[in-house]
């Protein structure tokens, strides 16, 4: 079974194009896979990628096992547990480990809470 070469026929709509319009064609292209990804990135998390957040923001394994833990228990998954320390950090104007640290004890979650009512980002 030989292959029917239809190479010229599928790049009709392009043989036109100078290389910088298929340069931008092909970014426009590239950003159109990519944007149902990076969609699902924004809207969708998981324990394990908030613990690897608090784990770069300084916290340790098990410390960030309990936050994230802390996090999902409150319904703030959404939101992120990274972002939920964060924003109380910077409610109270403390340190981000500071901040981890206080809800690691068990204190500020009804603060943080109250920080995400009403859709805040």
């Amino acid at each position: 079974m030989k292959r029917q070469d239809d190479f010229n026929k599928r790049r009709d709509h392009l043989k036109n194009l100078s290389d910088e319009e298929l340069k931008d064609r092909f970014w426009q292209l590239a950003e159109k896979i990519v944007e149902p990804m990076l969609e699902l990135a924004h809207k969708n998390t998981s324990p394990s990628i908030e613990r690897s957040v608090l784990l770069r923001m300084g916290f340790s394994s098990i410390e960030a096992q309990t936050i994230v833990k802390g996090v999902m228990d409150r319904g703030l998954m959404p939101k992120g547990a990274g972002h939920v320390v964060y924003k109380l950090a910077l409610k109270k104007d403390i340190p981000v480990r500071d901040a981890g640290l206080k809800l690691l004890n068990g204190e500020c979650w009804d603060e943080v809470q109250t920080l995400f009512e009403g859709g805040t980002k």
